[in-house]
């Protein structure tokens, strides 16, 4: 949860009730300002005013040019899952006050050199060893990923890859983890009764594995692509490949500042690209056997992932800001925050919309699409408008550009399957129909290159979409994939 800004008469209405168990008021920042962060952290969230008397009184603080990074450095140093307050100053009676805030972290319990608390209404309580080990337990009976893996054992996962885990993380740690790889695995709970957490196996698996696929293409048209890609490794290798794909099909300008080197300047701004994805993989539905898609065309790039939003959280509330960090596989989130690729819970998608913004592109657009969700992001202001009406119908430009290519390129590059299936839904099929009718045995190899490629293009949908995965799903053409046919029809 990114906690909101306050207004004056917020502010104002705070300072009469006085502190409770959300608010504290400090007269300067000190050891027990970042344990009540802690508390805060380990209960609702909440914000602490330094610079106010513990009666309400407003006192004001001196702050000099570096005092917030390092309070903030502070803060992250003497946490367990470091934690990283928002900073707002404000002006109270023309005195400065300085407003620390943290959101209800969602693995817990955090840890304050060592000691764990909890707000009680307006005192710090430290927790109890039950309380603690109540709390911790909490956290994982309620994530998939943190439950042992009955089909993997120790030999599936790569020591080197946790080897290179540990030199990450050292590299963002004050003091360094000299433990073996295993006893590092125990420590974070990766090991647990014998045996290795799903977390543990998507993290470091040793082998390629098609329940962590990624398909990954350059599409020249919704149906045409010029290249593509299949990652099929552990989570961290799998945001570092994606990233490279993208890199390689999109542009990167250099732009002469003044300075002794060149501004590099990609289409997308590449910070917010990466944390789009590291949602993506962090909050897959890996239960599902949907596999994430990217696709990269001209104008924008989509991120589809199986998976939809928590209950209770709509995209509008995820934009707002208002809402509480719910993350699925709670364990590989621990993880990638320890690795350094998430540096705070339930800030990325702030920092998405600020990289675009600062890169003068529109936002990028969220929707849940059938299980999944989908991350579209544009290359221009005019992107959405023309993304609207290529994915909603077939336009007269985009058919003649189909009635120009397709006897040329789609039979050479999709092996004609494609086209071979549409033409063959005129009539709901069946899977199974359409994999005879396609001379096609392996179902995976079918259902990734052929059938959810012309599910997204919206070429074709099923006919219960509601259960993808009933018995008597089948699949029927649509408008878009009728326009198609008939453009073709006419070469």
């Amino acid at each position: 949860m990114i906690m909101q800004t306050l207004t004056s008469k917020q502010i104002t209405t705070l300072l009469k009730r006085g502190e409770s168990e959300t608010v504290e008021f400090k007269k300067s920042f000190d050891r027990e300002t970042i344990e009540t962060l802690t508390a805060f952290a380990n209960n609702r969230g909440g914000r602490v005013f330094v610079g106010v008397s513990d009666s309400g009184q407003v006192l004001g603080v001196a702050i000099g040019k570096e005092t917030v990074q390092n309070w903030i450095n502070q803060v992250k140093l003497s946490t367990g899952n470091a934690i990283i307050p928002d900073v707002e100053m404000v002006t109270i009676k023309e005195k400065a006050v300085a407003v620390l805030s943290v959101p209800e972290y969602p693995i817990k319990p955090v840890a304050c050199r060592g000691r764990y608390f909890k707000r009680v209404n307006n005192a710090n309580h430290q927790m109890s060893i039950s309380e603690v080990v109540n709390e911790h337990l909490g956290t994982i009976n309620t994530s998939w990923d943190c439950t042992v893996d009955d089909f993997h054992s120790e030999a599936d996962i790569s020591i080197d890859k946790v080897r290179a885990f540990i030199e990450r993380v050292n590299r963002t740690r004050e003091t360094r983890t000299l433990e073996d790889p295993l006893t590092v695995l125990r420590k974070f709970e990766l090991l647990r009764n014998g045996g290795i957490t799903r977390a543990a196996f998507f993290l470091f698996m040793a082998n390629e594995s098609s329940l962590s696929t990624i398909e990954l293409g350059r599409f020249q048209t919704p149906t045409i692509i010029k290249d593509g890609a299949r990652l099929q490794t552990d989570l961290f290798a799998e945001v570092d490949g994606v990233m490279a794909f993208i890199k390689k099909h999109i542009n990167k300008a250099y732009i002469i500042t003044g300075e002794p080197q060149r501004e590099e300047r990609w289409d997308y701004p590449m910070d917010a690209l990466r944390e789009i994805l590291i949602n993506a993989v962090v909050h897959r539905d890996y239960t599902s056997a949907s596999d994430s898609i990217v696709k990269i065309f001209d104008d924008r790039i989509e991120i589809y992932n199986p998976g939809r939003l928590p209950e209770g959280l709509s995209v509008k509330r995820l934009l707002s800001g208002d809402y509480i960090s719910s993350i699925r596989n709670r364990k590989i989130a621990d993880m990638f925050k320890e690795a350094g690729f998430i540096e705070k819970y339930g800030t990325g998608i702030l920092r998405i919309l600020r990289g675009f913004a600062d890169h003068g592109l529109p936002e990028p657009k969220f929707e849940e699409i059938g299980e999944g969700f989908r991350v579209t992001a544009y290359k221009s202001e005019v992107a959405p408008q023309v993304t609207e009406q290529v994915t909603e119908q077939v336009t007269e430009q985009v058919t003649e550009q189909v009635t120009e290519q397709v006897t040329e390129q789609v039979t050479e590059q999709v092996d004609g399957n494609i086209l071979k299936l549409i033409a063959f839904c005129a009539k709901p099929k069946s899977r199974q129909e359409l994999m005879s009718h396609l001379g096609l045995k392996h179902r995976e190899h079918f259902r990734s290159t052929v059938l959810n490629p012309a599910l997204q293009s919206g070429l074709i949908e099923p006919t219960i979409p509601d259960k993808p995965r009933s018995r008597l799903q089948k699949y029927r053409l649509t408008a878009k994939g009728r326009g198609l046919l008939e453009s073709i029809s006419k070469t």
